[in-house]
């Protein structure tokens, strides 16, 4: 039991990441129409730090928001989640300036207890959930595909932080081709900066806090301009440039600036042609994750490195592909 939660505790520290309200404010900027008269819900962040509850908080007369409601799970270990200041967990509920001054304060705010420890998929936390018209917030990435079932199960719209990996989960990746989840507007370029006392692999220091890079996008279901910008399509398609893959038939491009404008069949596509893609002008077909016929692959190299994926052949060779997205232009 005690191994147990101390690996609880260990998994739980490494979703510690706090999201710096330059990145909120700069992704939020996109999507002010969607929040005017709208209950939110910030769930899987303490609001007693949590730099989502600071900007809708500050920012809800200028939204036009109807209400505020932050959640965050307490675990009792005293090294996770607010250092273990509060014996329970607490949920916030904000309504809006009452005195005049546009600062949220304590005689405003409503701090309420919860009977448990504040996980999201606990009954009392899914009760608020139902109150909430949108979500925003930084879930547990060893949580995320539970987290976003959830959300589709209840039918919530949502903009939420994840792993750029996540694209090509099997749970969340078709949402993506039903067109029932996309990338929000920040690009794929670098990484999100968290505060964080996780050991990242790239840390820097801002004001005395440690802040770690995790290769992270916005996941959304609510529309935004960038959505709907088309590429701009100029090279022209030749076999050579573009060769046929070696188990699945649909043609290689490398880089989402070199989508032929000519070639009307499938291809395949890095996963950062998300941050591009226009469902009006492309459709998304599958992945090479799940259109890749390994049994070629193998009758010719016997058992290959690593899981599904795109083969080109060149120079008489066979070579592994990184992840793709497979589409094709809608005429």
């Amino acid at each position: 039991m005690a191994n147990n939660n101390l690996n609880k505790s260990k998994e739980a520290k490494k979703d510690e990441f706090y999201t710096q309200l330059e990145d909120i404010n700069n992704e939020l900027r996109h999507y002010r129409e969607h929040f005017h008269g709208k209950t939110v819900l910030c769930n899987c962040d303490d609001p007693r730090v949590s730099n989502f509850f600071t900007y809708f908080a500050y920012n809800f007369e200028f939204l036009g928001l109807k209400r505020l409601i932050t959640t965050c799970y307490k675990n009792q270990d005293i090294d996770l989640f607010s250092q273990g200041r509060s014996e329970q967990a607490v949920y916030l509920v904000y309504e809006g300036d009452k005195d005049g001054d546009h600062i949220p304060s304590a005689d405003e705010i409503g701090v309420r207890p919860l009977r448990g420890d504040g996980d999201f998929r606990s009954r009392e936390c899914i009760e608020l959930l139902k109150q909430a018209d949108i979500v925003v917030t930084n879930p547990p990435f060893s949580l995320f595909r539970e987290y976003v079932a959830q959300l589709v199960e209840y039918d919530k719209k949502f903009l939420i932080i994840g792993n750029k990996n996540a694209i090509k989960y099997k749970e969340i990746f078709p949402l993506i081709k039903q067109n029932k989840l996309w990338t929000g507007y920040r690009g794929f370029a670098g990484g999100m900066w968290f505060h964080s006392d996780y050991e990242g692999k790239t840390e820097k220091v801002i004001d005395g806090k440690k802040l770690i890079n995790v290769p992270s996008i916005w996941y959304t279901n609510l529309d935004h301009k960038k959505r709907h910008e088309e590429i701009i399509l100029y090279k022209h398609y030749t076999p050579e440039e573009y060769p046929t893959y070696a188990n699945y038939n649909a043609i290689d491009v490398s880089k989402t600036a070199d989508i032929p404008c000519d070639y009307d069949g499938l291809m395949g596509v890095p996963i950062t042609f998300m941050d591009k893609y226009n469902p009006e002008q492309f459709e998304i077909v599958g992945s090479s994750l799940e259109l890749a016929d390994m049994s070629i692959i193998r009758q010719r190299m016997g058992k290959p490195d690593g899981g599904p994926t795109f083969y080109v052949e060149r120079d008489g060779e066979l070579r592994r592909l990184y992840d793709r997205i497979v589409i094709r232009k809608i005429k």
